[in-house]
């Protein structure tokens, strides 16, 4: 059946925008974007392409577990109190605030499995929440084998701690790693399992410095021979940096590149501490760049070169990475923020706000294997949001691009509703396949009655102090 949905503006990703216009599609697809009639009463509408996150894991908001203000490497430990219980639920609570946002796609790089079920049972979970919100989502399981606690030799942090805390680490942290070839056949297990026209199942080395070389290289080989997407964080901080270098003394994206991991198959989140040369040979080897503008500064781990990237034919995507700016998974704020981070000096311009717009979606697509650039035209898929244009030209005093006041002041709140392969999946601000509040309500009494008896909270002061020394002592940054 056609479904018509009239818009005052909008804006199909090409240009800058079409006036009083209806779209139409049927079974997920669009079939016609053509001058129509468009109510006068009621609030404008503003039609976009449906956004994405394309860099996220599908996890509860870290600050609510004590993660607040750190880096990373102690970061990644404490969050771990926020470790999945009940994976369905918690999927579906991550997955509704990013389609609550508006997003049609979301990348989990699903790095802490709940150790509850079997983990191609746990991928099931997932992807049933997936389908219950509606949401097209990539998902990789990250893996890694080695230096799981710090970047080296964990043993003078564990000496340092009472035998029960050093009990409660390794058994939180310190597993025996999966082989290369366990972990291939794992992910095609789950690929089996779960993969569809809305779910694309990807290779996910956590990152370089918890990935072996012979790891790294099967998923190299085996991304070539299959086509599989890879999605992986490279040089997200100043220590793995330094890690980075002492490692591999003539280059890691020189590694990368040489044994096949570069290529259009690839997305790499953060590449924060990539330097130029290495940010050029990402770029010729179309593999993509994922920032996480707000994460990067909740775990301070600095600026990525973006602006530079972008100049040098690098393809840009943004993800919220579990911690946008007020934890609210808003990837339209973000995009506002990385537009402004990197969108130019002065009167030289990176960008103008339609091609950022443009790109970050397109790009997004391709890293979640979403089908499309997201353009909204004649055959293309259904997947576009609804905003409230009233709301957004709130003073409507003079004509002012909509696309130019998105990016000055637009953010979740103004979204209305959102269709993802011709679903209505958010009406009115509500999602239309899962109770979110329902949802989260119950996950805050789960993760209560667990929280405060963690091992982890006891072992915590210690283990914070001897993280902070290890990385002081062994990676002297500046």
């Amino acid at each position: 059946m056609i479904t018509e949905v009239p818009a005052h503006s909008l804006f199909s990703g090409r240009d800058r925008g079409l006036l009083d216009v209806v779209l139409r599609h049927d079974n997920g697809v669009i079939t016609e974007i053509s001058e129509g009639t468009v109510p006068a009463t009621g609030p404008r509408s503003l039609v976009l392409p449906a956004f994405v996150n394309a860099h996220d894991h599908a996890r509860p908001a870290a600050s609510s577990f004590g993660a607040v203000g750190m880096p990373l490497e102690s970061w990644i430990l404490r969050s771990a109190l926020g470790t999945p219980i009940d994976p369905y639920l918690t999927a579906a609570s991550a997955l509704a605030r990013s389609a609550r946002a508006g997003c049609a796609a979301m990348m989990i790089h699903y790095t802490r499995p709940s150790g509850a079920m079997p983990l191609v049972e746990e991928a099931k979970a997932i992807a049933r929440a997936a389908s219950d919100v509606g949401i097209r989502i990539a998902f990789a399981l990250a893996v890694r084998d080695q230096n799981p606690v710090v970047y080296g030799d964990e043993e003078p942090l564990l000496a340092g701690l009472s035998r029960d805390d050093r009990s409660t680490i390794e058994q939180m942290f310190v597993r025996a790693p999966m082989s290369p070839k366990a972990y291939i056949e794992l992910t095609d297990a789950i690929a089996a399992a779960i993969a569809g026209p809305k779910v694309d199942v990807q290779l996910g080395p956590a990152g370089v410095q918890w990935c072996s070389k012979p790891l790294l290289e099967a998923v190299a080989e085996n991304s070539a021979l299959t086509g599989r997407r890879i999605h992986m964080h490279l040089l997200e901080t100043i220590y793995q940096r330094a890690w980075a270098d002492r490692h591999f003394p003539d280059g890691i994206v020189r590694y990368l590149r040489d044994i096949g991991l570069l290529s259009e198959r690839l997305t790499l989140a953060h590449c924060i501490h990539a330097r130029p040369d290495e940010i050029e040979m990402i770029a010729a080897s179309g593999a993509r760049i994922v920032t996480n503008f707000s994460s990067n500064l909740h775990l301070r781990s600095g600026l990525a070169p973006i602006k530079a990237a972008h100049r040098c034919g690098c393809a840009i995507a943004v993800g919220v990475d579990g911690l946008a700016l007020d934890e609210d998974d808003d990837v339209l704020r973000e995009m506002r923020l990385v537009q402004m981070a990197h969108g130019g000096l002065g009167f030289d311009r990176t960008w103008t706000t339609a091609e950022f717009l443009g790109l970050a979606v397109a790009n997004g697509r391709k890293a979640t294997g979403a089908p499309g650039t997201g353009a909204l035209v004649p055959g293309a898929p259904a997947d576009f949001v609804t905003l409230d244009l009233d709301r957004l030209d709130r003073d409507q005093i003079l004509p002012v691009d909509p696309i130019d006041l998105l990016f000055a002041r637009g953010n979740a709140s103004l979204l209305r509703d959102v269709v993802v392969d011709g679903r209505l999946i958010v009406q009115d601000g509500r999602c239309t396949g899962v109770d979110r509040a329902a949802i989260e309500t119950e996950l805050r009494g789960i993760y209560r009655a667990s929280a405060a008896t963690s091992g982890l909270q006891h072992a915590w002061p210690q283990l914070s102090a001897s993280l902070q020394n290890w990385f002081e002592t062994n990676f002297a940054c500046g």
